[in-house]
């Protein structure tokens, strides 16, 4: 961990596609630090390049047709990116875990929950069957799940949605990891079960001090999760700021597009919900300018000829935007009426 307390940093990274169709530009060229007990919040539509962020902060993208073909990522002052894939083994699931978005998939079908539980505390920690078995059960109780002894003898199939992703959380921080990455943790999950998973990830961060990256399309998820926020689209980061600013005085078209796109209990019965029109670009081809310029209200002609600059509001709050300081003055206008 560097002096001032950042635990992971990225520096311009750049993974790309090599498809039929072009170079599939998912992540073009991100940055981002992130301090130990931190949480960062990850959000944007689907196909910004959340995932793939992250996917290449563990060294997971498929090689080929994905590359990371530009950029640093530092974690405990380990250059990641320079390691030899067996050193990234050894701290991927040991000190760097991740919560992916389908336990389903994630867990393998054929194999009891004791397995998949036991191989990660056998393989990082050098656990006994033994060890590894009582440590499971432990970290099974640790996440909500009643009768652990004679759960974890279960198959994936046989848990709910929720229990399945609770597994997959207690696999996760079965090494207690320094950085827990959850993609989209409550994805297909009733509300009550997303209260439910938020609330566990929150209390194991404050037990065990891991910094956690929460990867969302839902910005009310991350409302009270989160300490800073970046917002992703087109594979860029389009704003960043600390989370109670970004609510309170968003700088940019596209994050005010999401925020007013959250359900409001207090919206009128009757009257249509909010919605970005038209849908994200096609990162193969994408238009000159800004990305977001063919959706954007207040577009004018520099936003369809030149890409924008990444204009700073303060020292913690950023936006790629032509006219990130007007909407920033609108945004606190609004807040003043």
């Amino acid at each position: 961990m560097t002096s001032n307390g950042t635990i992971l940093s990225v520096d311009g990274l750049k993974t790309y596609f090599h498809t039929e169709d072009g170079v599939v530009k998912a992540v073009d060229g991100i940055s981002f630090e992130l301090k130990k007990g931190e949480t960062l919040g990850i959000v944007g539509e689907s196909g910004s390049g959340k995932s793939v962020s992250n996917l290449s902060i563990m060294r997971l993208i498929p090689e080929p047709p994905g590359e990371i073909v530009a950029g640093e990522i530092v974690f405990d002052g380990i250059d990641v990116r320079g390691l030899s894939i067996d050193d990234v083994r050894k701290i991927r699931g040991r000190r760097i875990a991740m919560i992916f978005q389908d336990p389903m998939t994630s867990l393998n079908p054929f194999l009891k929950i004791s397995k998949q539980l036991t191989e990660v505390t056998v393989l990082h920690l050098g656990h006994t069957k033994q060890q590894a078995r009582e440590h499971a059960i432990t970290m099974l109780k640790l996440v909500g799940i009643s009768d652990a002894e004679q759960r974890i003898d279960s198959y994936p199939h046989e848990f709910s949605g929720g229990m399945r992703q609770r597994v997959m959380i207690a696999m996760a921080l079965s090494c207690d990891p320094e950085l827990l990455i959850a993609d989209e943790p409550t994805t297909a999950l009733d509300v009550t079960i997303q209260a439910q998973i938020l609330e566990l990830i929150k209390d194991l961060k404050a037990r065990m001090g891991t910094s956690v990256i929460l990867i969302t399309h839902d910005l009310g998820v991350v409302a009270g999760m989160t300490d800073k926020i970046i917002v992703m689209y087109a594979g860029k980061v389009f704003e960043q700021a600390p989370t109670r600013e970004l609510f309170k005085t968003p700088a940019n078209p596209y994050t005010k597009g999401l925020l007013k796109s959250v359900p409001d209990p207090a919206h009128e019965q009757g009257k249509e919900l909010y919605q970005i029109p038209g849908l994200p670009p096609d990162v193969a081809h994408l238009p000159p300018g800004c990305p977001f310029a063919p959706r954007c209200s207040r577009a004018e002609d520099i936003c369809h000829s030149e890409f924008p600059p990444f204009v700073e509001i303060n020292k913690d709050h950023h936006s790629l935007c032509h006219f990130a300081n007007d909407v920033y003055a609108e945004s606190k206008s609004e807040v003043a009426k």
